[in-house]
């Protein structure tokens, strides 16, 4: 009798451990979420650029130039979540030649030739990882000469006018190193003082004189670049 006692007992105190144990809780794996690498628009750049231009003056009467413009660019921009800002100065060297009649002196020609085009802008945009639209817009400067040119007589002058730029475009991150872009800018010029037309050396003798003339220009650029990226490369969350 007593074995079967202490047979019963020793079952009842292995039971209950066993029980006790099932309660305790029991350690659980955490495992934490995987770290994502997203690219990061903060840095600065270097790059090359070329596109198509084109200017609509009004000055003797309206007319046009186009031809096509290559040069540099380089800014830094700066990312705070998806939104990304900037400052972008470029140089562009463009060959745009325009010749006609001039409406007011039926005898002269009207040239122009387009030299150079630079601005300093800002920028704004939002990023989707590698891709990033952007607005843009600041202060630029245009080179051109101008001469009206008649047999016996030149008269010519050439300025760099300084003026306003907007514009809207898109950027993509091929490598963590560099980028492409294509955008289209918008241009404003207008000297309501005018510039000098000064006679040159085809005058004759002792027929040297200068006149005022009112010009506006407007110019439309499309063009497409590569940049070099220097900072980090991916953000981590």
């Amino acid at each position: 009798m007593k074995k079967v006692l202490l047979a019963a007992a020793a079952l009842a105190t292995f039971s209950g451990n066993a029980f006790a144990a099932d309660l305790t809780p029991r350690a659980r794996a955490v495992y934490a979420a995987p770290v994502a690498a997203v690219y990061n628009w903060t840095g600065c750049y270097v790059g090359g650029n070329g596109g198509g231009f084109w200017a609509r003056r009004d000055d003797f009467g309206d007319h046009t130039a186009s031809g096509g413009l290559g040069g540099v660019q380089a800014g830094c921009n700066y990312q705070m979540g998806q939104w990304v800002l900037g400052i972008q100065g470029d140089w562009d060297w463009v060959g745009a030649s325009d010749d006609r009649p001039n409406l007011f002196f039926p005898f002269f020609t009207d040239h122009s030739d387009t030299k150079s085009l630079a601005s300093v802008t800002a920028r704004g945009g939002y990023a989707w990882g590698r891709a990033l639209f952007y607005v843009k817009g600041g202060g630029a400067w245009l080179q051109t000469d101008f001469s009206l040119q008649a047999p016996g007589a030149v008269f010519s002058v050439s300025e760099t006018r300084s003026g306003w730029t907007v514009g809207v475009g898109g950027e993509y991150a091929f490598l963590n190193w560099l980028t492409g872009f294509v955008e289209y800018d918008h241009y404003g010029f207008h000297d309501e003082d005018g510039v000098a037309f000064a006679c040159g050396f085809a005058c004759p003798i002792g027929r040297v004189g200068a006149f005022p003339v009112g010009t506006r220009t407007d110019v439309d650029v499309v063009k497409a670049g590569l940049n070099l990226k220097f900072g980090p490369n991916m953000r981590w969350y």
